[in-house]
């Protein structure tokens, strides 16, 4: 696989644009572990390799265990390690994600109002949205996740296409 289309430079004002909202939500008032916990959930739903790469970087460095990492997809069945606003961010994250197929019914809507303020829960809403939008870009034009590329430098061969 191979990148496609390189958006960031050809679309730079769009590009920008994008990164205003992802400012945006980092001057928010939601917690940034928090955030990004449902940047890589939401990535986990769309099959976006690159932003789950890089939310597993992201969630590493904000010094978040391994375990809960690697627990996120299935967090319903790790309740334990994630704290109740954590709970329903995700479950928020991935009602709205597949809006198609939800309509994002009221119980769901009545279980983030219960824990998030208006202003909290219209910030989630955007991070959600936001991430659904990198997502469709990275996959769309074929972004390479960064583990890739360091494969790839290191062992001095393109990645591996058999399987595409």
């Amino acid at each position: 696989m191979s990148v496609r289309i390189d958006y960031n430079n050809v679309a730079p004002s769009g590009a920008k644009a994008l990164g205003g909202v992802y400012g945006y939500i980092s001057q928010a008032d939601l917690p940034s572990v928090l955030v990004e916990l449902v940047y890589l959930r939401v990535s986990q739903i769309n099959s976006c390799a690159y932003c789950i790469d890089m939310h597993t970087r992201d969630l590493l460095k904000k010094g978040v265990k391994i375990e809960k990492i690697a627990l996120v997809q299935v967090w319903r069945e790790a309740r334990s390690l994630f704290d109740e606003r954590e709970q329903a961010a995700l479950a928020w994250a991935e009602c709205v994600t597949r809006v198609a197929e939800t309509a994002v019914p009221d119980e769901y809507y009545q279980a983030a109002r219960a824990v998030f303020n208006d202003k909290e829960l219209v910030d989630l809403t955007i991070a959600i949205s936001l991430m659904n939008a990198y997502n469709r870009m990275a996959i769309s034009f074929r972004a390479e996740p960064k583990a890739v590329l360091d494969h790839a430098a290191a062992t001095c061969s393109p990645a591996p296409g058999k399987f595409d």
